[in-house]
C-alpha cells in the first residue's frame, strides 16, 4: 500500500530534557523521523522542550514549538494548527508516548479529530500493564519467570513470601528502569516494594522470580500494514540478567547462541510483536535466555516503540529504523522503500554484518558523591560508545578507547588493580569498571571458571579476554627492536593502540607508531558499514577502521583494500564530542552537526569523527564522510593521515575536541578558527590573568598550588571563602567552595589524588554575587556578542546548573556596558575566530571575570533557539574564513523572556546529596518562554534561588 493521502499534516511530540533512561537516542530518533515525513511533502509540527538539540533547530520541522511537553501545550498547539490530520508518538521515548495516553484518555485527540500513527494505543497498554501482558505471553505460549502484580503493600508482601528471594521488584509505567531492583535478602524488601509503589504513576509493580545469571538479548524488529515483519538487529548483552540493558556491555550481532536457539527466538519475537496489536513500525524485544546446554528462551518485555537500543541498532546496521518506521507508520509498504545505503535494493531486507559492534555505556558516578555505584535493574549510565571492529576483540578495545576515562583500552597501561580481594569484591559486585576488572583478573591468574561462577559472563567473551591477556604476555617478551611484523599486526587487529604496545615493550608511543608504519607498512584500512556485507554496492561514505593482511596480486605486488577513496576537493574534520556526559552533552554535538553543515555551504567537502551512537552527528547522511572511530589521537591522526584535510574544527565538539588541540598543533595540523595558543593561554590561568591586567580587565584575586602546603599558604593572601578547581577540566569537575583550612586540605589532597600532577586554581570566592554570561563571535577584527545570560542563582553554582534569563533581568546599563565591553576586549586580546564564552561575577556594580572558552559552549544551542538565529552557522563561516562578522545580517527576535532551566536525574541516586555548587550535575534542560518578569513561573524559580547553595 503505498503512502496515504489523507495525511497531510502530523504532529510529532519529543522527548524533552535529557535525563538517565531517556537521552538522545529519541533526538535521534526523532530527527529523522521529520526528515522522513518532509521528503514526502507532510507537514510537521513538532512539539519538544528540549533546546540543546538539532531537532529543535528551525530548519527540522515545518513549526517548532519549544513549549513544556504538557496536554495544555498540545490543546495550545492543536487549536493553532487545526489541519493536523495524525499524531506520531513512538520517536519521543516514554515521555512522548506517556504524554500521548494522557491526551487520549482526556479524549483531547478524538475533540480535535487526530489520528494516532505508528502505534496502536491498545498495544501500549498490553506491553506496560505486567499482568496483561503476562496473561497474553501465556496464551501464545511464550514462556516468562514466574512473576505476579502487586498494588499494595500487603499484597507484595504475599508475593514474596509464596517466590522466595532472590525477587525482582519491577514499576509499571516508568522509563530506564525506575523504580526496579533486585532484592537478595528479606530485610531490604519492604523498603524497595514502597519505592516501587511510590514511582509507579499508577502504582502498581510487578514481582518476578529473578533469572540471575541468565543470558539477555534483544531484538529490533520493524513490521507494515502487509504484515511483512524483518528483524534488523539481533543484540546480545555480555553482562547477564540483573543489569539493565542501558547499563550493560551490549555485542552485535548475538556471539553465544546456537542456531537452533537464534531461529526460535526470531520466530518469538514476531509472534510476541503480531499477537501485541495491528500497528505498522518499530519494536524492541527482549529475551532471557538459560546458561545451560537447554537454552530455555523466557520473554522479558516488548516496547512497541524506537527504544534506545534502536539508536544504536541504526548506528550497527547503516539501517534507519526510524526513518523508516515513520514511512511505514504513515502507510508505506517495507517493499516499497529504498535501502537508504545502498539506493538499489528494498527495505524489506535484515541487514547481514561482515564486522562486529560493541557498546559501552558512559557512567558519571563522580558527579554524585556518595552514590551507589552498582549496577542494576535501573539505569544509572548518561551515554555511550560504539566500537567497531572485524572481530570482537578489537570492536571491544576501540569502544574502551572511546571512553575518554584515562584508559588506553584493555590492559597494557599500567592503570589495572592487582589487590587480589579488591578485584574478587569488583567483579562480585557489577560497577563501572568491570569491563576493565575481567583482564587484571586474568592478568592475576584468577581461572577463568572462578570468573564466570562469579560474573555468569559466558566464557566465550571471557576466552577473548585471555587471548588479548596472552599476546599481551608475548609482546612484553620483546623489545621494540626486536618485534616481528606478525606479532605487531595481530596485536592490532586484536585492537591494541600503540600507546599500549609502547607499554608492553618499555618504548614512547611514537617510536611504536614510525615503526608500525613506516618500517611494517602495518596501516588502517576503512571499511564501509552497507548493510549488506558488501554484496550490493553502498552509495553512503560510513567508515570504521581496522587492520588486514596483504594480498598478494599475481604479478607479485601486494596491497591491503581500502574502501575508503580520497577525493580530491577541499575537506574539513569535524571532531565530535564523544560520549554524552555531565558538562558536556547534546548541545555539543548540535554545535557539531552546524558545523558540518556550513562547511559544506562552504564548498567543502566535511569528514565527521565520533563514537557516540545515540546522536544525529553520527548518522550516515549528516556529513560527507562519517568516520565512526574513537575520538582518541591514534585514530584521528591517522584518518587525518589518509585523508589530508585543510584542517580541523575542534572548537564545536566540547572539552574532548579541544584536549586534541595541542597534539594536532604539534604535529602540524592546521586548527580551524581559534589558534592552539589562544585555546591555552585562556586554559592557563597565570597567562590569562596577565592579559586581563594588561587590558585593565578586573578579577577575583586568585593563585596557583601544585601542592596542600602551596595552598594552605595562598590561603592566608587570599582569604575564605575560596574556590578551588583543577585546570584543564569540564562542567566544574572537582571544584568546590572551602571556608576554612581543615577543608582546603582535605580537598586539595583528594583532588592531587584524582588527578596527579595538575596545577589548583584558587580564588577568592566573590560571595553573594550575580552571575552573568556572555557569547560571542568574533573574527578577529569585530565582536558580535550573541546573547548576554543573567543567571538567576548566586555566583557559585555552577552554569550549567542554573536558571538563566536570556536577556538579564536585573542588570543596570552600567553593569551591561561593562559586559559587553570586556567581551569586546577579551575576544580580541584572544585573537578568537569563531565562538567565545565568557562567565562574570558582579558585586557591588563591578563585573569581575571568572573565566573565557574560545569555543562553542552549552548556551550557544539556547540562544539560537530563543533568538531564531543559526549563530553556530555563521560562527563556523567565520572560523572557515568565508565571511567576516560585518558580513551577516543579525536579526534576533525574542519576546519577553528566555529562561534556560536545568534538569536532574537525582532520583536514580536516591542516597546523594541534592546540594548544588560549582561542579555540574545536571544532565539536561528545557526551555521556558515568558512575556514578562511578572509570570507566576519566574518568580517561583526566583523565589527558590538561595534554596540550593552549598559549601
Amino acid at each position: 500500500m503505498p503512502k496515504r493521502k489523507d495525511l497531510k499534516s502530523i504532529l510529532l511530540i519529543g522527548s524533552g530534557p535529557i535525563v538517565i533512561g531517556q537521552a538522545c537516542e529519541f533526538d535521534y530518533s526523532g530527527s529523522q523521523a521529520l526528515r522522513s515525513l518532509r521528503e514526502d511533502g507532510i507537514e510537521t509540527v513538532l512539539i519538544n522542550s528540549n533546546p540543546a538539540t538539532i531537532m529543535t533547530d528551525p530548519t527540522m520541522a515545518d513549526h517548532v514549538y519549544l513549549k513544556p511537553l504538557t496536554t495544555k501545550s498540545i490543546v495550545e498547539i492543536l487549536k493553532e494548527h487545526p489541519q493536523i490530520d495524525a499524531v506520531l508518538p513512538t520517536m519521543g521515548g516514554q515521555t512522548a508516548l506517556n504524554l500521548c495516553i494522557e491526551a487520549d484518555e482526556k479524549g483531547i485527540w478524538k475533540d480535535f479529530g487526530v489520528e494516532i500513527i505508528g502505534v496502536d494505543i491498545n498495544a501500549i497498554n498490553i506491553t506496560e500493564d505486567r499482568e496483561k501482558f503476562r496473561e497474553l505471553m501465556l496464551k501464545i505460549g511464550v514462556g516468562m519467570a514466574p512473576q505476579a502484580t502487586a498494588t499494595s503493600f500487603l499484597k507484595g508482601k504475599e508475593i514474596a513470601q509464596e517466590f522466595g528471594f532472590p525477587l525482582v521488584i519491577r514499576a509499571s509505567y516508568t522509563l530506564g528502569g525506575a523504580g526496579a531492583s533486585i532484592v537478595y535478602k528479606p530485610e531490604d524488601f519492604d523498603e524497595l516494594l514502597s519505592r516501587g509503589l511510590e514511582i509507579s504513576p499508577i502504582h502498581e509493580v510487578m514481582i518476578d522470580k529473578a533469572l540471575m545469571g541468565w543470558k539477555e538479548y534483544e531484538l529490533e524488529l520493524l513490521r507494515d500494514k502487509n504484515d511483512n515483519v524483518v528483524i534488523i538487529c539481533t543484540i546480545e548483552n555480555m553482562d547477564p540478567m540483573g543489569i539493565h540493558t542501558g547499563d550493560s556491555i551490549t555485542v552485535a550481532p548475538a556471539m553465544t547462541l546456537s542456531d537452533r536457539t537464534f531461529q526460535k527466538m526470531r520466530d518469538m519475537a514476531i509472534h510476541m510483536m503480531r499477537s501485541i496489536g495491528d500497528f505498522a513500525g518499530g519494536c524492541n524485544v527482549q529475551f532471557a535466555v538459560s546458561p545451560d546446554e537447554e537454552e530455555d528462551i523466557i520473554a522479558i518485555e516488548i516496547n512497541p516503540r524506537v527504544s534506545r537500543s534502536s539508536a544504536l541498532a541504526s548506528k550497527a546496521t547503516g539501517y534507519p529504523i526510524a526513518k523508516i518506521a515513520s514511512k511505514l507508520a504513515i502507510g508505506y509498504n517495507l517493499n516499497e522503500l529504498d535501502n537508504q545505503i545502498t539506493k538499489s535494493t528494498s527495505a524489506l531486507f535484515e541487514p547481514t554484518l561482515d564486522y562486529v559492534i560493541v557498546k559501552i555505556p558512559r557512567w558519571n558516578f563522580d558527579k554524585f558523591e556518595g552514590s551507589d555505584r552498582t549496577l542494576g535493574l535501573q539505569m544509572k549510565s548518561v551515554g555511550e560508545v560504539m566500537g567497531i571492529g572485524r572481530s570482537f576483540q578489537e570492536a571491544l578495545h576501540k569502544a574502551t578507547q572511546s571512553l575518554e576515562i584515562k584508559r588506553n583500552g584493555l590492559g597494557a597501561d599500567g592503570k589495572g588493580y592487582t589487590n587480589y580481594d579488591q578485584i574478587i569484591q569488583k567483579l562480585t559486585i557489577p560497577s563501572w569498571d568491570r569491563v576493565f576488572v575481567i583482564y587484571d583478573a586474568i592478568q592475576l591468574g584468577i581461572p577463568l571458571g572462578r570468573i564466570h561462577e562469579i560474573t555468569k559472563i559466558d566464557m566465550w567473551f571471557l576466552k577473548q579476554y585471555e587471548e588479548l591477556y596472552l599476546l599481551e604476555k608475548e609482546i612484553s617478551t620483546y623489545t621494540i627492536a626486536t618485534l616481528t611484523k606478525e606479532l605487531m599486526l595481530e596485536a592490532k587487529q586484536k585492537g591494541f593502540a600503540d600507546r599500549q604496545i609502547a607499554h608492553m615493550l618499555d618504548c614512547y608511543e611514537s617510536e611504536v607508531h614510525k615503526k608500525r608504519t613506516e618500517e611494517m607498512n602495518i596501516n588502517r584500512v576503512y571499511k564501509l558499514v552497507d548493510t549488506c556485507a558488501a554484496e550490493f554496492k553502498a552509495m553512503t561514505p560510513y567508515y570504521y577502521s581496522t587492520f588486514e593482511e596483504e594480498i598478494e596480486k599475481p604479478d607479485g605486488t601486494r596491497y591491503v583494500e581500502n574502501d575508503s577513496i580520497v577525493t580530491d576537493r577541499k575537506k574539513i574534520v569535524v571532531l565530535g564530542s564523544g560520549p554524552n556526559r555531565i558538562g558536556q552533552g547534546i548541545e555539543f554535538d548540535y554545535c557539531c552537526v552546524h558545523g558540518v553543515l556550513a562547511a559544506a555551504e562552504c564548498g567543502y567537502e566535511t569528514i565527521m569523527i565520533n563514537c557516540n551512537p545515540e546522536t544525529v552527528s553520527t548518522d550516515f547522511d549528516t556529513a560527507d564522510k562519517l568516520y565512526f572511530e574513537p575520538v582518541f589521537w591514534e585514530h584521528i591522526y591517522d584518518i587525518i593521515r589518509h585523508e589530508k584535510p585543510e584542517g580541523v574544527i575542534v572548537q564545536l565538539g566540547g572539552q574532548t575536541a579541544l584536549k586534541l588541540a595541542e597534539k594536532l598543533e604539534k604535529y602540524g595540523i592546521k586548527i580551524i578558527g581559534t589558534s592552539f595558543k589562544a585555546l591555552d593561554l585562556a586554559e592557563d590561568r597565570g597567562s590569562f590573568s596577565e592579559l586581563l591586567k594588561a587590558n585593565d580587565i578586573p578579577f577575583p584575586q586568585f593563585g596557583v598550588a601544585e601542592t596542600a602546603d602551596e595552598a594552605l599558604a595562598l590561603a592566608d593572601e587570599l582569604n575564605f571563602p575560596l574556590l578551588v578547581r583543577p585546570s584543564y577540566v569540564l562542567g566544574g569537575q572537582g571544584m568546590k567552595i572551602v571556608i576554612n583550612k581543615e577543608e582546603l586540605e582535605e580537598h586539595v589532597v583528594d583532588l592531587l589524588r584524582k588527578i596527579p600532577n595538575n596545577k589548583l586554581l584558587l580564588d577568592h570566592y566573590l560571595d553573594g554575587a550575580i552571575e552573568a554570561e556572555a557569547d560571542a563571535i568574533c573574527d578577529g577584527e569585530d565582536v558580535y556578542i550573541i546573547g548576554i545570560m543573567e543567571h538567576i542563582e548566586p555566583c557559585g553554582i555552577h552554569s550549567g546548573d542554573s536558571n538563566a534569563t536570556l536577556p538579564p533581568f536585573n542588570l543596570g546599563e552600567f553593569v551591561m556596558q561593562q559586559i559587553k565591553d570586556h567581551t569586546k576586549k577579551i575576544a580580541l586580546a584572544l585573537n578568537t575566530v569563531g565562538l567565545i564564552n565568557i562567565q562574570f561575577a558582579v558585586k557591588d556594580d563591578m563585573v569581575y571575570i571568572i573565566e573565557a572558552n574560545p569555543r562553542a559552549s552549552r548556551t550557544v544551542p539556547f540562544i539560537a533557539k530563543a533568538y531564531k538565529e543559526p549563530y553556530v552557522n555563521y560562527a563556523t563561516k567565520v572560523m572557515l574564513g568565508d565571511k567576516k562578522v560585518k558580513d551577516f545580517d543579525f536579526n534576533p527576535q525574542l519576546k519577553g523572556f528566555a529562561i534556560k532551566q536545568p534538569v536532574f536525574s537525582f532520583n536514580k541516586f536516591p542516597n546523594v546529596n541534592k546540594n548544588l555548587g560549582p561542579e555540574m550535575k545536571s544532565t539536561g534542560e528545557s526551555i521556558l518562554f515568558i512575556d514578562s518578569l511578572k509570570d507566576d513561573q519566574f518568580y517561583d524559580l526566583y523565589g527558590r534561588r538561595k534554596m540550593y547553595l552549598s559549601k
